[in-house]
């Protein structure tokens, strides 16, 4: 099967998500149509170059006479200025210009350091997303938000940048550890939480526990997916407002991230914890959101979360997300299942007791 999804903003006249699977010679045949083939910048994972560079690397690459190849190493701490700096420079100094292709092949790290590598090179330069994590193929290779993070929190610095294209081949996911697939299902849930119920009714049908293997349901699942992401985003794409649904447990989950350590917290994992407190939240605000739909997939996340941290302390770092208004703590919440919005938390005793809800259950 082969699945194409327009997006169309009021910042460019559209771009596609193509999803599919073994989809190389459609990438191939977009690259020598859409560009000159003379040179192209290559911004990839090492483990990804690590398991690819003889074949599909090679093979994308080999369309170009000078490709320039930028290798990120795993885990978000390269998702930093840093890094950043040595791509920027790397990329200017291969003389590139403003049609020269910057093509992204990683997770959801690579690609939000090598969209803001596009954004910024040259005040912008094309850029075709390759996801090759769950985590990317259903959130972050779609939307256009580009960063790298700071230590006063994550994904402070960076940009809304659009992508030209974006092509989605599952079958990278048969190369992708187990525990790499359990991390983009974290997002899935949301997915799922925020707008289509049937989305978990389809995870618990799926053998979650075993090693991946392509079927029609995982294809069909990660284009719903990114189609419910293209849906939100074509109407706000620089998140004014509908867009913040897709932050559903994220500002829990930016504070787990940050005192867990950016390299003992993948982002799938906190968001799935942060999705409890954001639940629980819904609840001490009225809302009758049963639990039961996050704790179908408990088994799947064995990881704890004992902070040093205290609830005050906790609830204090939620006032550094960039998603604040008038000191107000921005949360998205839950009316029903399906149906999410975000609301202005002023009343911390709130935030401390759904904190205090996320530590019993993963102590």
């Amino acid at each position: 099967m082969f699945n194409s999804i327009q997006l169309n903003t009021s910042y460019t006249s559209q771009h596609h998500v193509h999803v599919g699977y073994e989809i190389g010679n459609k990438i191939a045949e977009y690259l020598s149509a859409t560009f000159t083939l003379k040179k192209a910048v290559f911004i990839v994972d090492e483990n990804v170059h690590r398991l690819y560079k003889d074949t599909f690397i090679k093979d994308i690459s080999g369309l170009f006479d000078e490709p320039v190849f930028c290798l990120v190493p795993e885990g978000e701490q390269s998702k930093s200025l840093a890094l950043f700096s040595e791509i920027i420079a790397k990329t200017l100094e291969a003389k590139v210009e403003r049609i020269t292709p910057v093509i992204v092949i990683g997770g959801g790290v690579t690609g939000d350091l090598g969209g803001y590598v596009a954004a910024s090179a040259l005040r912008g330069m094309p850029l075709i997303h390759i996801p090759t994590s769950l985590l990317a193929m259903v959130d972050s290779s779609v939307g256009g938000k580009t960063g790298v993070n700071h230590s006063v929190g994550k994904n402070l610095i960076g940009s809304f940048y659009e992508p030209k294209a974006v092509f989605t081949d599952i079958k990278f996911l048969e190369t992708l550890p187990q525990k790499e697939i359990i991390n983009g299902l974290g997002e899935v849930i949301k997915y799922g939480m925020i707008k289509d119920e049937n989305i978990l009714t389809t995870l618990k049908s799926l053998p979650l526990f075993e090693p991946f293997s392509y079927s029609k349901e995982w294809e069909q699942l990660i284009g719903t997916c990114a189609r419910i992401k293209s849906d939100i985003v074509t109407k706000d794409f620089k998140e004014s407002g509908l867009r913040e649904i897709l932050n559903f447990g994220h500002t829990f989950a930016h504070v787990i991230e940050r005192v867990r350590g950016y390299e003992n917290s993948s982002h799938g994992e906190a968001v799935y914890m942060g999705m409890w407190g954001a639940v629980k939240l819904s609840n001490l605000l009225g809302f009758n959101i049963d639990i039961a739909n996050l704790s179908a997939f408990r088994t799947l996340y064995d990881s704890s979360f004992h902070p040093q941290e205290s609830l005050e302390e906790l609830t204090n770092l939620m006032l550094h997300d960039k998603k604040v208004k008038d000191g107000s703590i921005r949360v998205i919440i839950l009316e029903e299942l399906g149906k999410a919005r975000a609301t202005g938390i002023t009343d911390l005793s709130l935030i401390r007791e759904s904190w205090n809800y996320i530590i019993q259950e993963f102590e």
